[in-house]
């Protein structure tokens, strides 16, 4: 009887040891989510005023940041920095208003990653005074890479306290 008990102890022992291993292992993992939790979300202006139009390609840089998670975002530069590889959401909305209608104006930006163009806006007015777009992707990012948003000539983009002009991303999941 007591041979048996010894058996079962030991077997319960093994166990045990074997569920705080995997309790360590999901401990870390869970630990590494959080550290490469990356998310940010700013706008142009937090008051009524226009960025352009310029007689050549514009870095745009957005003061107003609603988060800035990981803080990967730079309020200096308009860049964000890839910190963590893996799949990121990348939102862009471009607004523009004329003041009045039949003044031409075109809002448009482009997403670049690496200064190369994944994704671009255009609005020309033609009977409103107000010109939008917004466009969402699902980009594979790699460490360091560098996301922004460039103003092409002639375009320009107006915002105020109601923040018409934003640029977000956070990443959906790590890939390395």
């Amino acid at each position: 009887m007591v041979k048996e008990l010894n058996v079962l102890e030991n077997h319960f022992n093994g166990k045990l040891e074997a569920l705080d291993r995997e309790y360590q292992r999901t401990k870390q993992s869970v630990m590494a989510i959080e550290a490469s939790r990356t998310a940010f979300s700013v706008s142009l202006f937090n008051q009524q005023k226009c960025f352009g139009p310029f007689r050549s390609n514009t870095n745009v840089i957005y003061e107003h940041v609603f988060i800035n998670l990981g803080n990967a975002y730079s309020t200096t530069t308009g860049i964000f920095t890839v910190m963590y590889a893996g799949v990121y959401s990348i939102a862009l909305t471009v607004y523009s208003d004329a003041g009045a209608t039949g003044i031409p104006l075109i809002a448009c930006a482009t997403l670049q990653v690496n200064g190369a163009a994944v994704a671009s806006i255009t609005d020309v007015n033609t009977n409103d005074q107000e010109d939008s777009g917004t466009t969402v992707l699902a980009l594979q990012l790699n460490f360091g890479d560098q996301v922004s948003v460039n103003l092409p000539p002639n375009c320009y983009l107006c915002d105020d306290q109601d923040h018409y002009n934003t640029f977000s991303a956070f990443l959906l999941y790590p890939t390395a």
